[in-house]
């Protein structure tokens, strides 16, 4: 299994940056489409959220995931280069699993990103990019974030992007009783956002979002009204502040628009809180005496200032990170002797059937008693035979005498040694480990099915 990922996040570049990279919600299926039809790419994840972009594949020769972002997003990488990070084999579980228990969160231990994992996963599911490898590896970082959930308090008191916009806003309102709140887009995190801005005070909230009818619903969620988007510039004066998320391309609010927002108002400020990835607000609007603008950057340096006191939660998600990460390179060294360890038993099993069967010719009719003592005993026989050879294979998984020796092995009990049966073999049982029994080999619980994740809707971005 050759794992690699290329991404960008909060860390490493700049919003102006992450900006050009984003691929939006409705835009997923199409880019796991095409990423899994890139050269070299057997099976691949895209992760799209406002503080990251990154692209996992399982490739057999290796993929130049460079070129596909060239290719698919048109823009010339070289200056991007220092912003981008890659990983590959260990590295790759590694990062997954933090993503998954939201460590690598702008906002560590916030719930909101293992639902965008899942709705990743899900999406490459629906297409066909993840089965085999990537299936094993996003089953198992669900699980490892119920566990980080649950043995750690990583996630107690999060500050999140709601909390620090109360922050912001009772510094430039000094109270918050009675604001006016203006809501675009439907997403997950703007609607807690107003909800944390109406327990703090604020008074009307207006909401809308190019779909009306997902402006409706959150209205009623949040006790609002609903306003039809092609009002949006009519009617977005009337707020004191504005959050705004929606999927557009390029700038929704421009320096005419705060300039006309603060001819109507006569001057009284506006706020804005900016979470879209590609930014919402011109960055020109700030310019605008009365406008103050706040972008998911500068949330980022506000939360900084506020989770230092979770240091040794964190460092215990971490530690615990550490043990599945090497649970996870057993499980997987131990499927790399999965086709080897088929044949052996087919094989083996073959030619007990087939001399039962001779046997039964020459004996006649057999009592149930009779049946079952000779299955029992040649049962027992194969076992016998089958321990070394295949607890000799287990031994040598993620080594480089794996294939010495399954060679060896095929040769000695006569199996078909053709390379490309043996590969299509490898890609089946990884596909459906159960088929061999792996639980005989190796104990490796897998809990996802249960995994509680905090659900986002899809037009949510984090």
């Amino acid at each position: 299994m050759n794992l690699q990922l290329l991404g960008v996040n909060h860390k490493t570049a700049p919003v102006e940056v992450r900006e050009r990279l984003a691929v939006p919600e409705w835009r997923l299926e199409e880019a796991t489409r095409r990423l899994l039809s890139h050269a070299g790419v057997d099976e691949c994840v895209v992760f799209s959220t406002c503080n990251r972009v990154e692209f996992a594949v399982v490739s057999e020769r290796g993929a130049d995931l460079y070129g596909f972002i060239r290719d698919y997003l048109l823009t010339d990488v070289s200056p991007l280069r220092e912003h981008l990070y890659e990983y590959n084999g260990d590295d790759v579980v590694r990062h997954v699993f933090r993503v998954a228990a939201s460590l690598d969160s702008m906002i560590v231990g916030e719930p909101q990103i293992l639902g965008q994992v899942k709705h990743s996963y899900a999406v490459g599911k629906a297409v066909g990019s993840v089965h085999g490898n990537l299936d094993a590896l996003l089953s198992r970082a669900l699980s490892v974030a119920k566990r980080v959930r649950t043995e750690t308090s990583i996630g107690s008191s999060v500050v999140s992007v709601a909390s620090v916009a109360v922050e912001l806003a009772k510094k430039i309102f000094g109270s918050l009783q009675g604001r006016s709140v203006y809501v675009v887009g439907a997403g997950k995190t703007s609607e807690l956002a107003a909800r944390h801005l109406r327990s703090h005070g604020a008074g009307t909230i207006f909401v809308s979002n190019r779909t009306h009818e997902r402006a409706l619903q959150m209205a009623e969620r949040v006790g609002g009204s609903a306003i039809h988007f092609d009002q949006l510039y009519s009617t977005a004066d009337q707020a004191d502040i504005v959050i705004t998320s929606t999927g557009a391309p390029h700038a929704i609010f421009r320096r005419e628009h705060g300039e006309m927002f603060m001819h109507r108002r006569k001057n009284k400020p506006m706020f804005f809180i900016d979470i879209a990835v590609p930014r919402d607000v011109d960055t020109r609007m700030s310019h605008v005496e009365g406008i103050f603008v706040y972008d998911i950057d500068d949330l980022q340096q506000v939360v900084e200032a506020n989770v230092s006191d979770r240091g040794r939660e964190a460092e215990r998600a971490e530690r615990l990170i550490e043990e599945e990460v090497a649970r996870f390179k057993r499980r997987m060294q131990g499927l790399d002797a999965v086709p080897t360890i088929v044949a052996l038993q087919e094989r083996v099993e073959q030619i007990r059937q087939s001399e039962l069967n001779r046997l039964r010719g020459r004996l006649g009719k057999l009592s149930p008693e009779q049946e079952n003592a000779i299955e029992t005993l040649t049962r027992s026989i194969v076992n016998k035979i089958l321990h070394t050879p295949i607890s000799t294979l287990k031994s040598f998984s993620g080594s480089n005498q794996l294939a010495s020796t399954a060679e060896l092995l095929r040769g000695l009990f006569g199996i078909e040694n053709d390379a490309q049966r043996s590969n299509d073999a490898s890609r089946a049982s990884k596909d459906d480990a159960s088929n061999i029994d792996l639980a005989k080999h190796e104990s490796f619980s897998n809990d996802s099915d249960e995994t509680e994740v905090a659900e986002q809707e899809p037009g949510s971005r984090r």
